[in-house]
């Protein structure tokens, strides 16, 4: 992940960070592209688990808890370096990981149990 742009000026604690618009442009593609991804790895197994309803979707709550967790230790805990706030790390892509997660759910229950 590309960080803040580092002078080697010192900074004052009352200063605003500054943020390079294509360093968080980029940091927000990863998040994005690795919501996605596991979304659609957890309604893979959420499908061939078997699980319907409501336990379906908790697979997917925690598959994203899992995945902002590993995005925030890929940060080294340090999500001010990296973005602009910690909703873009915890909440952005959530929905939008749902359509995938329920996508390959069915599909994978279908061919598993149905078929």
């Amino acid at each position: 992940m590309a960080g803040q742009d580092d002078s080697g000026k010192k900074s004052n604690e009352n200063e605003v960070p500054t943020f390079n618009a294509e360093n968080l442009q980029s940091n927000m593609k990863v998040v994005y592209y690795s919501r996605t991804f596991m979304s659609i790895i957890g309604g893979v197994i959420a499908g061939i688990l078997g699980f319907t309803g409501l336990m379906g979707f908790v697979v997917y709550v925690l598959v994203m808890a899992i995945t902002s967790v590993c995005l925030t230790a890929k940060a080294g805990f340090s999500i001010r370096s990296y973005f602009d706030s910690w909703n873009r790390v915890l909440l952005d892509g959530f929905l939008g990981g749902a359509l995938s997660f329920v996508l390959f759910w069915t599909f994978a229950y279908d061919i598993v149990h149905i078929f």
